[in-house]
């Protein structure tokens, strides 16, 4: 008969290896036949939970084996919704939200790429824009973190104040998002920016058009094949997680020098 002790660490392999179903390092064949003698051998009932529980982790671990190889890496969506365009990246821990702003000023015409990066907490770890097409044609193609949670990679995922480093003077190119956002308070401008990608995620969430496919694999777009349509990411296991709670949060920013914020979360 399985002691409390018994019982205390089955459960506490068993909540490790489902937490790996989904946020990995992945599972191998050896734990799970490891576990299941463990549980014969302390004379685990084979109708209890701990068992019932492993059956489920080992036939999640053999449908994503089933699966396309497309869907274990990085997958790439892009598509239209609450009337604008797109694109979403879902990697293995996180989301990257990207979309494009032009506009002209003093007579040239600029196009950025504004991007959020979200942790699998829903939270920012940075904020980037490109230039697809600069004010100022030598800065075309370039990169520039405009708000960066400092070591975000190592930082608890699940903060609700972070440090971060900002871009001291911040790009021209912005006014395609809102012509006066310079003439905002700084801390509330950068606030503003990392919110924006919240509520962009709580657009996709609230109005993606379109019907959503049970299979998402046929929905590809455009020249790039392995594209999937951006409704398609409602059956993103990793992504959707993320892109719930991202939509359930906004920042605010508190100025600390011109290089650097606080940044704090609070339920919307």
């Amino acid at each position: 008969m399985a002691t409390k002790e018994d019982k205390r660490q089955a459960r506490g392999v068993i909540e490790g290896l489902e937490h790996r179903v989904h946020a990995g390092p992945p599972i191998r064949e050896t734990e799970i036949q490891s576990l299941r003698h463990f549980l014969r051998l302390r004379d685990f009932s084979p109708a209890s939970d701990y068992h019932n529980r492993l059956l489920q982790i080992q036939n999640r671990l053999q449908m994503r084996a089933a699966e396309p190889a497309l869907l274990h890496g990085k997958r790439d969506y892009a598509g239209k919704a609450a009337g604008r365009h797109m694109q979403l990246q879902s990697v293995f821990d996180h989301v990257i939200l990207s979309t494009c702003y032009e506009g002209d000023f003093n007579t040239r015409h600029g196009r950025i790429k504004l991007s959020h990066r979200f942790n699998q907490e829903g939270r920012i770890d940075f904020v980037e824009l490109k230039f697809l097409r600069s004010l100022h044609p030598c800065l075309n193609g370039a990169i520039r973190k405009l708000l960066l949670i400092a070591d975000y990679q190592s930082f608890r995922k699940d903060w609700d104040k972070a440090e971060a480093f900002v871009l001291e003077t911040l790009p021209r190119e912005l006014i395609f998002l809102y012509p006066d956002i310079f003439k905002c308070p700084r801390a509330e401008l950068l606030a503003w920016l990392v919110n924006i990608g919240h509520r962009i995620v709580g657009d996709l969430l609230a109005k993606g058009e379109g019907e959503v496919p049970e299979d998402p694999l046929p929905w590809r777009r455009g020249a790039n094949q392995d594209q999937l349509c951006l409704q398609a990411v409602r059956h993103d296991e990793v992504a959707w997680p993320i892109l719930e709670k991202a939509a359930s949060l906004e920042t605010t920013v508190e100025a600390a020098d011109a290089k650097s914020v606080v940044v704090l979360y609070s339920r919307k």
